[in-house]
Protein backbone atom coordinates (compact mmCIF):
# COMPACT_ATOMS: atom_id res chain seq x y z
CA UNK A 1 0.00 0.00 0.00
CA UNK A 2 1.31 3.68 -1.36
CA UNK A 3 1.37 5.69 2.20
CA UNK A 4 -0.36 8.65 2.42
CA UNK A 5 1.07 11.73 4.00
CA UNK A 6 -1.78 14.12 5.40
CA UNK A 7 -0.87 17.77 5.49
CA UNK A 8 -2.65 20.45 6.83
CA UNK A 9 -5.32 20.88 9.60
CA UNK A 10 -7.47 17.90 10.09
CA UNK A 11 -10.29 18.48 13.05
CA UNK A 12 -11.27 15.90 15.17
CA UNK A 13 -15.38 16.83 15.72
CA UNK A 14 -17.72 17.33 18.22
CA UNK A 15 -20.39 14.58 18.26
CA UNK A 16 -23.89 17.03 17.65
CA UNK A 17 -26.01 16.14 20.39
CA UNK A 18 -29.84 17.45 21.17
CA UNK A 19 -30.30 18.72 24.44
CA UNK A 20 -31.63 15.66 25.48
CA UNK A 21 -28.52 13.73 24.89
CA UNK A 22 -29.80 11.93 21.43
CA UNK A 23 -27.41 12.41 18.09
CA UNK A 24 -28.21 15.11 16.18
CA UNK A 25 -27.03 14.01 13.37
CA UNK A 26 -28.88 16.48 11.26
CA UNK A 27 -25.99 19.32 11.50
CA UNK A 28 -23.29 17.21 10.36
CA UNK A 29 -23.73 18.58 6.62
CA UNK A 30 -23.25 21.83 8.11
CA UNK A 31 -20.35 20.86 9.95
CA UNK A 32 -18.88 19.22 6.46
CA UNK A 33 -19.14 22.78 5.22
CA UNK A 34 -18.24 25.41 8.08
CA UNK A 35 -14.88 23.00 8.16
CA UNK A 36 -14.35 22.98 4.39
CA UNK A 37 -14.69 26.66 4.11
CA UNK A 38 -12.26 27.24 7.24
CA UNK A 39 -9.69 25.11 4.97
CA UNK A 40 -9.78 21.89 7.38
CA UNK A 41 -8.73 18.88 5.21
CA UNK A 42 -10.63 16.03 6.99
CA UNK A 43 -11.79 15.16 10.18
CA UNK A 44 -11.36 12.46 12.93
CA UNK A 45 -14.59 11.32 14.03
CA UNK A 46 -15.57 9.44 16.98
CA UNK A 47 -12.34 10.52 18.94
CA UNK A 48 -11.69 11.54 22.40
CA UNK A 49 -13.48 14.98 21.40
CA UNK A 50 -16.20 13.19 19.43
CA UNK A 51 -17.38 11.49 22.69
CA UNK A 52 -16.97 8.19 20.79
CA UNK A 53 -16.34 5.87 24.04
CA UNK A 54 -19.85 7.55 25.12
CA UNK A 55 -21.27 6.57 21.72
CA UNK A 56 -22.95 2.54 21.11
CA UNK A 57 -21.93 0.52 18.12
CA UNK A 58 -25.29 2.28 16.42
CA UNK A 59 -24.11 5.46 17.20
CA UNK A 60 -20.91 5.36 16.07
CA UNK A 61 -21.86 3.58 12.45
CA UNK A 62 -24.26 6.36 12.42
CA UNK A 63 -22.28 9.40 13.06
CA UNK A 64 -19.46 7.61 10.30
CA UNK A 65 -22.38 7.04 7.82
CA UNK A 66 -23.33 10.94 8.40
CA UNK A 67 -20.32 12.20 7.87
CA UNK A 68 -19.83 9.73 4.22
CA UNK A 69 -22.53 11.13 2.94
CA UNK A 70 -21.99 14.92 3.90
CA UNK A 71 -18.69 14.37 1.84
CA UNK A 72 -19.42 11.98 -0.36
CA UNK A 73 -18.47 14.43 -3.54
CA UNK A 74 -15.23 15.50 -1.77
CA UNK A 75 -12.67 12.77 -2.45
CA UNK A 76 -9.87 15.94 -0.58
CA UNK A 77 -11.79 15.79 2.22
CA UNK A 78 -10.56 12.79 4.69
CA UNK A 79 -12.15 11.07 6.78
CA UNK A 80 -10.95 8.59 9.48
CA UNK A 81 -12.71 6.82 11.99
CA UNK A 82 -11.61 6.01 15.85
CA UNK A 83 -12.74 2.47 15.88
CA UNK A 84 -12.31 2.09 20.03
CA UNK A 85 -10.14 0.04 21.77
CA UNK A 86 -11.15 -2.41 24.17
CA UNK A 87 -13.23 -4.80 22.32
CA UNK A 88 -11.49 -5.97 19.34
CA UNK A 89 -14.44 -7.80 17.95
CA UNK A 90 -16.54 -4.26 17.98
CA UNK A 91 -13.33 -2.92 16.47
CA UNK A 92 -13.36 -5.10 13.23
CA UNK A 93 -17.28 -4.61 12.88
CA UNK A 94 -16.36 -0.97 12.82
CA UNK A 95 -13.59 -1.56 10.34
CA UNK A 96 -15.14 -3.35 8.07
CA UNK A 97 -18.53 -0.86 8.50
CA UNK A 98 -15.73 2.06 7.27
CA UNK A 99 -14.41 0.23 4.80
CA UNK A 100 -18.14 -0.04 3.31
CA UNK A 101 -18.53 3.47 3.80
CA UNK A 102 -15.28 4.40 1.54
CA UNK A 103 -13.50 6.33 4.19
CA UNK A 104 -10.59 7.04 4.10
CA UNK A 105 -8.99 5.49 7.07
CA UNK A 106 -9.02 4.09 10.52
CA UNK A 107 -8.09 4.35 14.24
CA UNK A 108 -7.80 2.20 17.20
CA UNK A 109 -6.12 2.84 20.44
CA UNK A 110 -4.53 0.90 23.43
CA UNK A 111 -7.01 -0.26 25.55
CA UNK A 112 -7.30 0.91 28.25
CA UNK A 113 -8.93 -1.92 30.45
CA UNK A 114 -7.11 -4.78 29.65
CA UNK A 115 -3.95 -2.53 29.14
CA UNK A 116 -1.37 -5.34 26.83
CA UNK A 117 1.83 -5.53 28.87
CA UNK A 118 4.21 -4.94 26.21
CA UNK A 119 4.05 -2.97 22.91
CA UNK A 120 4.63 -6.57 21.02
CA UNK A 121 1.05 -7.49 22.76
CA UNK A 122 -0.16 -4.05 21.56
CA UNK A 123 1.51 -4.68 18.09
CA UNK A 124 -0.78 -8.03 17.58
CA UNK A 125 -3.74 -6.49 19.17
CA UNK A 126 -3.26 -3.73 15.80
CA UNK A 127 -2.43 -6.52 13.17
CA UNK A 128 -5.42 -8.39 13.88
CA UNK A 129 -8.08 -5.30 13.51
CA UNK A 130 -6.28 -4.03 10.51
CA UNK A 131 -5.78 -7.37 8.98
CA UNK A 132 -9.61 -7.27 9.09
CA UNK A 133 -9.58 -4.25 6.09
CA UNK A 134 -6.19 -4.94 4.33
CA UNK A 135 -6.56 -2.57 1.71
CA UNK A 136 -7.89 0.62 4.12
CA UNK A 137 -4.76 3.07 5.94
CA UNK A 138 -4.38 2.29 9.53
CA UNK A 139 -3.78 4.99 11.79
CA UNK A 140 -2.33 3.95 15.76
CA UNK A 141 -3.93 6.39 18.23
CA UNK A 142 -1.52 7.44 20.72
CA UNK A 143 -3.00 9.24 23.47
CA UNK A 144 -1.15 7.42 27.07
CA UNK A 145 -2.74 10.89 28.76
CA UNK A 146 -6.08 8.85 28.35
CA UNK A 147 -5.39 5.36 28.02
CA UNK A 148 -2.19 4.98 30.55
CA UNK A 149 -0.25 2.97 27.78
CA UNK A 150 3.14 4.36 27.66
CA UNK A 151 4.87 2.59 25.02
CA UNK A 152 7.08 4.83 22.95
CA UNK A 153 5.82 5.10 19.49
CA UNK A 154 9.20 4.06 17.79
CA UNK A 155 8.65 0.10 19.31
CA UNK A 156 5.44 0.09 18.15
CA UNK A 157 6.60 0.86 14.68
CA UNK A 158 9.51 -1.62 14.60
CA UNK A 159 7.01 -3.71 16.12
CA UNK A 160 4.75 -3.58 13.26
CA UNK A 161 7.29 -2.72 10.26
CA UNK A 162 7.18 -5.60 7.46
CA UNK A 163 4.54 -7.10 9.25
CA UNK A 164 1.29 -5.19 8.88
CA UNK A 165 0.69 -3.46 5.11
CA UNK A 166 -1.63 -0.79 5.73
CA UNK A 167 -0.33 0.60 8.34
CA UNK A 168 -0.26 4.27 7.89
CA UNK A 169 1.02 6.27 10.95
CA UNK A 170 0.26 7.41 14.22
CA UNK A 171 -1.62 10.27 15.55
CA UNK A 172 0.22 11.33 18.09
CA UNK A 173 -0.77 13.08 20.97
CA UNK A 174 1.78 13.39 23.78
CA UNK A 175 4.28 15.32 24.68
CA UNK A 176 7.94 13.10 23.87
CA UNK A 177 9.17 15.03 20.96
CA UNK A 178 12.27 12.53 21.32
CA UNK A 179 10.37 9.47 20.45
CA UNK A 180 8.26 11.49 17.82
CA UNK A 181 11.12 12.58 15.90
CA UNK A 182 12.39 9.03 16.02
CA UNK A 183 9.05 8.17 14.39
CA UNK A 184 9.37 10.92 12.01
CA UNK A 185 13.25 9.83 10.82
CA UNK A 186 12.30 5.61 10.86
CA UNK A 187 12.83 3.78 8.00
CA UNK A 188 13.16 6.81 5.81
CA UNK A 189 9.85 8.83 7.06
CA UNK A 190 8.03 5.92 5.76
CA UNK A 191 4.78 6.48 7.87
CA UNK A 192 2.74 9.21 8.76
CA UNK A 193 3.03 11.08 11.59
CA UNK A 194 0.20 13.46 12.85
CA UNK A 195 0.77 15.84 15.52
CA UNK A 196 -2.25 15.80 17.92
CA UNK A 197 -1.41 18.67 20.73
CA UNK A 198 -2.16 21.69 19.36
CA UNK A 199 -1.19 24.24 22.41
CA UNK A 200 2.92 22.66 21.22
CA UNK A 201 1.81 21.76 17.49
CA UNK A 202 4.73 24.50 16.67
CA UNK A 203 7.24 22.57 17.97
CA UNK A 204 6.04 19.95 16.32
CA UNK A 205 6.65 21.79 13.10
CA UNK A 206 10.05 22.67 14.27
CA UNK A 207 10.68 18.86 14.26
CA UNK A 208 8.82 18.24 10.35
CA UNK A 209 5.37 17.78 11.22
CA UNK A 210 3.40 18.34 8.16
CA UNK A 211 -0.43 17.34 9.28
CA UNK A 212 -2.25 17.65 13.13
CA UNK A 213 -5.25 16.59 14.18
CA UNK A 214 -6.86 18.37 16.77
CA UNK A 215 -9.82 20.12 18.30
CA UNK A 216 -9.01 23.15 18.36
CA UNK A 217 -9.11 23.04 14.48
CA UNK A 218 -12.99 22.89 14.52
CA UNK A 219 -13.14 26.41 15.88
CA UNK A 220 -10.02 28.30 15.52
CA UNK A 221 -8.65 27.26 12.15
CA UNK A 222 -7.14 30.69 10.78
CA UNK A 223 -4.94 30.84 13.80
CA UNK A 224 -3.19 27.76 13.20
CA UNK A 225 -2.96 27.86 9.18
CA UNK A 226 -1.76 31.62 9.89
CA UNK A 227 0.90 29.89 12.37
CA UNK A 228 1.83 27.30 9.76
CA UNK A 229 2.08 29.80 7.17
CA UNK A 230 4.66 32.24 9.44
CA UNK A 231 6.70 29.07 9.94
CA UNK A 232 6.92 28.52 6.68
CA UNK A 233 8.16 31.62 5.86
CA UNK A 234 10.39 31.97 8.81
CA UNK A 235 8.23 34.43 10.98
CA UNK A 236 9.37 32.62 14.08
CA UNK A 237 8.48 35.76 16.18
CA UNK A 238 4.76 35.94 14.54
CA UNK A 239 4.47 31.70 15.02
CA UNK A 240 5.53 32.06 18.43
CA UNK A 241 3.09 34.88 19.25
CA UNK A 242 0.29 32.88 17.67
CA UNK A 243 1.04 29.24 19.70
CA UNK A 244 0.82 31.60 22.62
CA UNK A 245 -2.61 32.53 21.10
CA UNK A 246 -3.32 29.19 21.05
CA UNK A 247 -1.94 28.35 24.39
CA UNK A 248 -4.03 31.13 25.79
CA UNK A 249 -7.20 30.14 24.28
CA UNK A 250 -6.69 26.32 25.22
CA UNK A 251 -6.18 27.29 29.08
CA UNK A 252 -9.89 28.39 29.31
CA UNK A 253 -10.88 24.74 28.44
CA UNK A 254 -9.06 23.59 31.90
CA UNK A 255 -10.99 26.38 34.02
CA UNK A 256 -14.28 26.11 32.57
CA UNK A 257 -14.16 22.04 33.01
CA UNK A 258 -12.32 20.52 30.42
CA UNK A 259 -13.23 18.93 26.95
CA UNK A 260 -16.97 20.13 27.37
CA UNK A 261 -15.80 23.63 27.23
CA UNK A 262 -14.85 22.99 23.35
CA UNK A 263 -18.48 23.32 22.25
CA UNK A 264 -18.99 26.31 23.86
CA UNK A 265 -16.10 27.64 21.84
CA UNK A 266 -18.18 26.06 18.73
CA UNK A 267 -21.52 27.93 20.09
CA UNK A 268 -19.52 30.92 20.13
CA UNK A 269 -18.22 30.34 16.43
CA UNK A 270 -21.73 29.89 15.21
CA UNK A 271 -22.02 25.93 15.64
CA UNK A 272 -24.28 24.79 18.09
CA UNK A 273 -23.32 20.84 18.85
CA UNK A 274 -25.08 20.86 22.22
CA UNK A 275 -23.65 19.17 25.61
CA UNK A 276 -21.22 16.60 26.11
CA UNK A 277 -22.81 13.34 27.79
CA UNK A 278 -22.37 12.09 31.34
CA UNK A 279 -19.73 12.13 33.27
CA UNK A 280 -18.24 14.90 31.49
CA UNK A 281 -19.88 18.04 33.09
CA UNK A 282 -21.27 21.02 31.19
CA UNK A 283 -21.56 24.63 31.84
CA UNK A 284 -24.26 25.81 32.44
CA UNK A 285 -25.82 29.72 31.95
CA UNK A 286 -24.34 31.36 34.24
CA UNK A 287 -20.57 29.92 33.43
CA UNK A 288 -21.16 30.15 29.84
CA UNK A 289 -21.33 34.02 29.58
CA UNK A 290 -18.15 34.02 32.28
CA UNK A 291 -16.87 32.18 29.70
CA UNK A 292 -17.61 34.66 26.70
CA UNK A 293 -16.30 37.65 28.51
CA UNK A 294 -13.01 35.33 28.74
CA UNK A 295 -12.74 34.20 25.28
CA UNK A 296 -13.54 37.77 24.46
CA UNK A 297 -10.20 38.55 26.45
CA UNK A 298 -8.05 36.36 24.84
CA UNK A 299 -9.46 37.69 21.32
CA UNK A 300 -11.28 34.10 19.99
CA UNK A 301 -13.67 37.04 18.04
CA UNK A 302 -10.41 37.59 15.97
CA UNK A 303 -9.53 33.98 14.93
CA UNK A 304 -12.11 32.03 15.75
CA UNK A 305 -13.28 30.05 12.28
CA UNK A 306 -15.57 31.61 10.26
CA UNK A 307 -19.24 30.18 9.61
CA UNK A 308 -20.41 32.00 5.95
Amino acid sequence: MNITHLQGLIAAPFTPMHFNGELNLSLIPAYYNFLKQNNVKGAFICGSTGEGVSLSMQEKKAVAEAWANAAANDPDFKIMTLLGGTCIKDCIELAQHARMLKLHAISFTAPFYFKPLTVDILAEVCIEIASAVPDMPFYYYHIPVLNGVFFPMIGLLKALDGKMPNLAGIKYTHEDFMDFLSCLHFNQGKYDMLWGRDENMLAALALGAKGAVGSTFNYAAPLYLKMMDAFNIGELALARTLQQQSIDMIGLLGKYGGIATGKAYMKLAGLDCGAFRLPVKNMDDEAFKQFSADAEAVSFHSFKSKLN
